[in-house]
């Protein structure tokens, strides 16, 4: 009796293309690795290479002609090209066992299978063990009935019970079976998705982390976690992208991780970057973790994310934030450390309105000094508490349709768009309130937190008491009113938000830029820091229209200096001096510093030019890509040095 052929199984995890990287399918990998390690499962089955790459689907599917188990790992990024290769592969394949798992495939599965008949089993939960059970099903007699957490168009079954113990996962990388799953492309490096610990103690309504994977902390094994950071270095792999819910809430543990990675990357050159989520509930205890990752230009910016301020919001999504004044100490804490900081907002949760979600907007850049503000809409995702139709009828949740925005992707090689809902509308909120909301956020991140107008607006709400938001109502009028480079931005921010909420997407691509899409925000700033002698015209332009509206009585000379020194601090694209100097006519580094009035003395202020290149996609990525979070496109006024030229009594 001759050897029997072993049965061929095909996977996939699609994924985009940023600038010459891509993810390794790690999921894929999981659950391979488990099942390889199987004896049973080894010599019956062959694991074929998994598809990643999105402008390959054909060839994917020819592929998939001799394949008896298709495997799909399914995220909000790859739904559609996922079924696109199971619906050809089914027609060219009918044989073809087809899978599908991951956090894109709904637990409320009703009429799933009628809209997508070439799927044969779905998994809830975790993979590993259900694989392993498929797969043994497969050789006996191909009765899937008994098989805990899947379903099929005839039954569901009910849930394999969570892996308590990893020491029985062995890691994709350790085994190099990574490697043996990607196709190798000259040029391209991989960005390793990576674990440490399972599980979220958290259940905001608005993520699907705490319903997807349990609210019980599950840790990987330290020594397991050591060696996996030791084969990044080895494989040169430069970013690491760290899937725990929580980095940090494991104090010891965490700062061990840390360490480790610091010594590799400083020994081998590799990771170059680490990007955690740290801890919901923040606290100084991140401060020495992320310090020790931070010193060895591993992290970027510390997470501390609020979501909202409003504690009706709060209560519906059940997020449980720490009180704001300790987040504001939180702030200056981290300032103090030299360690970067981010907050996220989103834009669209039910309960808030547009007069909170202003004021929100209003004490974040007044009370805090968090250096970055990132502001998104609110996915609602399918096994997420907000996607339930309890909760969407409890709170009147509208969505729609829209293309999904991963920034900074690659316009070329993206296959057929993906899609994911976003909230519209609630109790709480028109869609007019919305397009509102993002006008603000728009306005309140380029402008003050990125400091385009940051200055100008700190000066009028200390001189005059003017709120910033007040500030920026004054600004939509000047950019109704006269045609200058902020009008422009303003009615190209405008179409771009009629045209998102319509629901025909976010993507916003400028050759000037560079052949990746842009956050809008980005974009805007780059077009307005391009050429810093036009800037400085225009704000003084816009300064004139403010005075004149408020019947402020300021001064030409401060005016001029004022807008002078705001833009002095921006990282200008023709500005290409290794030094940046300037001679004012007020000591405005003080001024803004501390309580003091302003003093007529002239001062020469002088700082380190952080980015020199005037081509614009260079400076682009320099400045805004990648700068943004080491804050490169502006300088605090703290880090000026500072020398006294003459002083006048005034």
């Amino acid at each position: 009796m001759g050897v029997r052929e072993m049965f061929k199984i095909s996977s996939s995890q699609f994924n985009y293309q940023y600038r010459g990287r891509i993810h390794f399918p790690y999921s894929i990998g999981m659950l391979l690795a488990y099942v390889k390690n199987k004896p049973e499962l080894s010599k019956n089955f062959q694991f074929k290479k998994t598809f990643v790459f999105r402008d390959k689907t054909e060839e994917y599917t020819e592929q998939c002609k001799d394949s008896d188990i298709l495997l799909c790992s399914c995220y909000v990024w790859n739904w559609e090209i996922t079924t696109k290769l199971a619906r050809e592969v089914k027609e060219s394949n009918p044989n073809c066992l087809v899978v599908f798992g991951g956090p894109q495939v709904p637990n409320n599965s009703e009429g799933f299978f009628e809209k997508y008949p070439f799927v044969d089993i779905i998994v809830h939960g975790e993979g590993e063990y259900v694989l392993e059970n498929i797969l043994k099903a497969y050789l006996n007699d191909k009765d899937f009935s008994k098989v805990l957490g899947i379903e099929t168009k005839d039954f569901k079954n009910s849930l394999q019970p969570r892996i308590n113990d990893f020491s029985d996962l062995p890691s994709p990388y350790l085994t190099n079976l990574i490697w043996d799953l990607v196709e190798r492309r000259q040029g391209y490096q991989w960005i390793a998705a990576w674990e440490t610990l399972r599980g979220c103690p958290y259940l905001c309504t608005f993520c699907d982390w705490g319903s997807a994977i349990g609210t019980k902390m599950r840790k990987f094994e330290e020594e397991k976690i050591m060696k996996e950071i030791e084969w990044f270095g080895k494989n040169k792999i430069p970013y690491i992208d760290c899937c725990d819910a929580n980095f940090g809430i494991y104090k010891e543990r965490d700062m061990g991780i840390a360490r480790k990675m610091k010594e590799v990357s400083q020994e081998m050159g590799y990771p170059t970057t680490f990007h955690p989520t740290f801890a919901k509930v923040a606290s100084e205890a991140i401060i020495p973790i992320a310090k020790e990752l931070y010193d060895a230009s591993l992290l970027r910016a510390v997470t501390l994310s609020l979501q909202s301020l409003d504690p009706t919001t709060l209560k519906i999504i059940k997020r449980a934030n720490i009180k704001f004044d300790k987040f504001s100490e939180l702030t200056e804490s981290f300032r103090n450390a030299g360690l970067p900081t981010y907050t996220e907002i989103i834009r669209g949760l039910p309960g808030e309105t547009l007069e909170n979600f202003k004021e929100n907007l209003e004490t974040i850049v007044s009370d805090t000094k968090v250096d970055h503000l990132l502001i998104h809409n609110c996915g609602v995702f399918p096994n997420a508490p907000m996607a339930e139709p309890a909760y969407v009828e409890q709170y009147k949740i509208k969505t729609i349709s829209s293309p999904i925005f991963l920034w900074h992707s690659d316009v070329s090689n993206r296959g057929i768009p993906e899609y994911e809902d976003i909230a519209i509308g609630s109790f709480s909120f028109t869609i007019e309130d919305l397009k509102q909301m993002f006008l603000y956020s728009w306005l309140m991140i380029v402008f003050q937190n990125m400091g385009i107008l940051e200055f100008v607006a700190k000066f009028y709400k200390k001189t005059h008491d003017l709120s910033f938001i007040n500030f920026y109502e004054i600004f939509i009028d000047f950019c109704k009113a006269k045609k200058t480079i902020f009008s422009e931005q303003y009615e190209i921010v405008s179409q771009y938000i009629e045209d998102g909420y319509a629901g025909k997407g976010w993507n916003f691509y400028d050759p000037d830029l560079g052949e990746i899409y842009w956050p809008i925000e980005e974009a805007t700033w780059a077009k307005l820091a391009w050429d810093e002698n036009i800037l400085e015209e225009e704000i003084l332009l816009f300064v004139d229209f403010l005075e004149s509206k408020k019947d402020y009585r300021s001064g030409i000379d401060l005016l001029q200096d004022l807008v002078k020194w705001n833009v002095f601090l921006l990282t200008t694209r023709d500005s290409n001096e290794s030094t940046k100097k300037e001679i004012f006519k007020f000591a405005w580094k003080d001024y803004f510093s501390d309580s003091s009035q302003l003093q007529e003395t002239q001062r020469m202020y002088s700082y380190f030019n952080k980015v020199t290149s005037t081509d614009g996609k260079t400076w682009s990525w320099e400045t805004i890509f990648v700068g943004r979070w080491e804050t490169k496109f502006k300088i605090y006024p703290s880090l000026l040095d500072d020398a006294e030229q003459i002083t006048q009594s005034v």
